[in-house]
């Protein structure tokens, strides 16, 4: 990735690709608009002709939603990282993003601070969840049966353990550092080691594996 951001933007609605603009490019922040689409075929080709670093790409979108487009991306040996809009249309689709592995996910309605933190995080490999798309994902979790706890987590640590369950209630490293009285460095090593022996890319990973392993329930304190 170079030093500045490149990022493209993809959402059906022509105002609100340039209000996304205009957050972006009066920031301040190091991230350049290198193109716009208005729907998910022209988002492929888009990505594909301009190699963006980050694809900021609404999840409802005509021709092809956010999902498809997203899902034809990541299967490409180099994709950008993307972050999904949405106004929560559907659970069934939140799900469907959050397995592919997008690299984070924020309401429209959101502060613009946040769409910036969220493309430079995503830029840098991290990614960031909107605690309200966290806060959904609990609460549909909730409406299933709780699965008994996958074997991989006996590969954690008990350190371990307690990291992924915080990651997947939404706490950021700092939060976690706090609950368990280490360092936000120690916090990061654990981290880097969850994610490395259960295979998981990054947070919002995490979020879905957490409660589809049964190690968190809704609920549970």
């Amino acid at each position: 990735m170079s030093e500045q951001v490149r990022l493209l933007i993809a959402d059906d609605q022509a105002m609100i690709r340039a209000g996304l603009r205009l957050v972006v490019e009066t920031s301040g922040a190091p991230i350049v608009v290198v193109g716009e689409a208005a729907d998910g075929v022209e988002a492929v080709a888009a990505a594909r002709r301009l190699r963006p670093d980050v694809l900021v790409m609404d999840i409802a979108m005509p021709r092809l939603d956010g999902v498809a487009a997203a899902r034809q991306l990541l299967a490409d040996p180099r994709p950008p990282r993307i972050v999904m809009l949405t106004m929560f249309d559907t659970d069934e689709h939140l799900h469907a993003a959050l397995r592919l592995g997008v690299s984070g996910f924020l309401l429209k309605v959101s502060p613009p601070e946040q769409l910036v933190d969220a493309v430079r995080v995503a830029a840098a490999g991290d990614a960031l969840i909107d605690p309200a798309v966290t806060t959904r994902v609990i609460a549909s979790f909730a409406a299933q049966p709780g699965p008994e706890p996958a074997p991989e987590l006996d590969a954690l640590t008990p350190r371990e353990r307690d990291v992924l369950e915080l990651l997947a209630r939404g706490l950021a490293n700092a939060e976690i550092g706090d609950r368990l009285a280490v360092g936000e460095a120690t916090v990061r090593t654990h981290v880097s080691r969850v994610f490395q022996k259960l295979g998981l890319r990054d947070r919002v990973q995490a979020v879905v594996y957490g409660y589809e392993s049964g190690l968190v329930r809704p609920g549970d304190r």
